[in-house]
Protein backbone atom coordinates (compact mmCIF):
# COMPACT_ATOMS: atom_id res chain seq x y z
CA UNK A 1 0.00 0.00 0.00
CA UNK A 2 1.14 3.30 -1.17
CA UNK A 3 -0.02 6.38 -0.35
CA UNK A 4 0.73 9.87 -2.37
CA UNK A 5 -0.56 13.81 -1.31
CA UNK A 6 -0.07 16.05 -2.99
CA UNK A 7 0.47 19.85 -2.68
CA UNK A 8 2.29 23.23 -3.89
CA UNK A 9 -0.36 24.03 -7.11
CA UNK A 10 -1.59 27.34 -8.05
CA UNK A 11 -1.90 30.82 -10.19
CA UNK A 12 1.37 31.57 -11.96
CA UNK A 13 2.02 33.96 -14.68
CA UNK A 14 3.73 32.97 -18.11
CA UNK A 15 7.69 32.92 -16.91
CA UNK A 16 6.88 32.15 -13.51
CA UNK A 17 8.11 29.12 -11.61
CA UNK A 18 6.13 26.68 -8.70
CA UNK A 19 7.20 23.45 -7.03
CA UNK A 20 5.13 21.11 -6.31
CA UNK A 21 5.36 18.39 -3.63
CA UNK A 22 4.20 14.72 -2.99
CA UNK A 23 4.34 13.11 0.53
CA UNK A 24 4.97 9.25 0.13
CA UNK A 25 3.96 6.66 2.54
CA UNK A 26 4.32 3.23 2.03
CA UNK A 27 6.58 0.10 2.75
CA UNK A 28 7.53 -0.06 -0.93
CA UNK A 29 8.38 3.14 -1.16
CA UNK A 30 12.46 2.49 -1.35
CA UNK A 31 12.03 0.40 -4.51
CA UNK A 32 9.46 2.60 -6.41
CA UNK A 33 9.67 4.67 -9.04
CA UNK A 34 7.69 7.89 -8.66
CA UNK A 35 5.83 9.96 -11.49
CA UNK A 36 4.51 12.86 -11.89
CA UNK A 37 1.67 12.88 -14.93
CA UNK A 38 -0.77 15.98 -15.79
CA UNK A 39 -3.82 16.02 -17.47
CA UNK A 40 -4.93 19.15 -18.98
CA UNK A 41 -8.86 19.98 -19.69
CA UNK A 42 -10.46 17.69 -22.06
CA UNK A 43 -6.95 15.28 -22.74
CA UNK A 44 -5.31 12.29 -21.68
CA UNK A 45 -3.38 12.44 -18.68
CA UNK A 46 0.29 12.28 -19.68
CA UNK A 47 3.55 10.93 -17.80
CA UNK A 48 5.74 14.36 -17.52
CA UNK A 49 8.37 13.45 -14.79
CA UNK A 50 9.84 10.25 -13.00
CA UNK A 51 12.33 9.68 -10.33
CA UNK A 52 13.51 6.31 -9.04
CA UNK A 53 13.71 6.24 -5.68
CA UNK A 54 16.62 4.06 -4.97
CA UNK A 55 19.02 4.92 -7.58
CA UNK A 56 17.91 8.47 -7.96
CA UNK A 57 17.41 8.30 -12.60
CA UNK A 58 15.14 10.31 -13.97
CA UNK A 59 13.13 10.94 -16.83
CA UNK A 60 11.27 14.10 -18.81
CA UNK A 61 9.01 14.30 -21.41
CA UNK A 62 10.39 16.68 -23.73
CA UNK A 63 7.77 19.03 -23.80
CA UNK A 64 9.09 19.93 -19.73
CA UNK A 65 12.76 18.75 -20.23
CA UNK A 66 14.89 21.69 -19.36
CA UNK A 67 12.28 24.15 -17.16
CA UNK A 68 10.90 20.76 -14.78
CA UNK A 69 13.45 19.25 -12.53
CA UNK A 70 12.28 15.97 -10.03
CA UNK A 71 13.63 15.07 -6.68
CA UNK A 72 13.15 13.41 -4.01
CA UNK A 73 13.77 14.33 -0.02
CA UNK A 74 14.25 10.80 1.64
CA UNK A 75 14.40 12.32 5.19
CA UNK A 76 10.18 13.51 4.59
CA UNK A 77 9.72 10.87 2.08
CA UNK A 78 8.83 14.25 -0.18
CA UNK A 79 9.25 14.11 -3.95
CA UNK A 80 9.30 17.51 -5.66
CA UNK A 81 8.63 18.80 -9.12
CA UNK A 82 10.56 22.04 -9.99
CA UNK A 83 8.80 23.73 -12.52
CA UNK A 84 10.11 26.74 -14.76
CA UNK A 85 9.41 28.71 -17.13
CA UNK A 86 5.94 27.98 -17.08
CA UNK A 87 3.55 28.09 -20.67
CA UNK A 88 0.23 27.97 -20.08
CA UNK A 89 0.20 25.07 -22.22
CA UNK A 90 1.61 23.72 -18.91
CA UNK A 91 -1.68 24.26 -17.67
CA UNK A 92 -3.43 20.89 -15.85
CA UNK A 93 -4.44 18.78 -12.56
CA UNK A 94 -0.85 17.67 -11.70
CA UNK A 95 -1.03 13.99 -9.83
CA UNK A 96 1.46 12.13 -8.63
CA UNK A 97 1.78 7.81 -9.39
CA UNK A 98 3.48 4.64 -8.54
CA UNK A 99 2.62 2.31 -10.53
CA UNK A 100 -0.79 1.18 -11.94
CA UNK A 101 -2.68 1.46 -8.71
CA UNK A 102 -1.64 4.21 -6.50
CA UNK A 103 -2.65 8.31 -7.29
CA UNK A 104 -2.49 11.43 -5.22
CA UNK A 105 -6.04 13.33 -5.53
CA UNK A 106 -3.79 15.78 -8.10
CA UNK A 107 -3.12 19.41 -7.82
CA UNK A 108 -4.37 22.20 -9.75
CA UNK A 109 -1.88 24.25 -12.09
CA UNK A 110 -2.68 27.56 -13.83
CA UNK A 111 -0.77 29.42 -15.99
CA UNK A 112 -1.79 33.00 -16.64
CA UNK A 113 -0.57 34.57 -20.05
Amino acid sequence: QVHLEESGGGLVQVGGSLTLSCAASGPTLRRSTINWFRQALGKERVRVASITWGSGGTYYSDSVKGRFTISRDNAKNTVYLQMNNLKPEDTAVYYCNVGQSYWGQGTQVTVSS
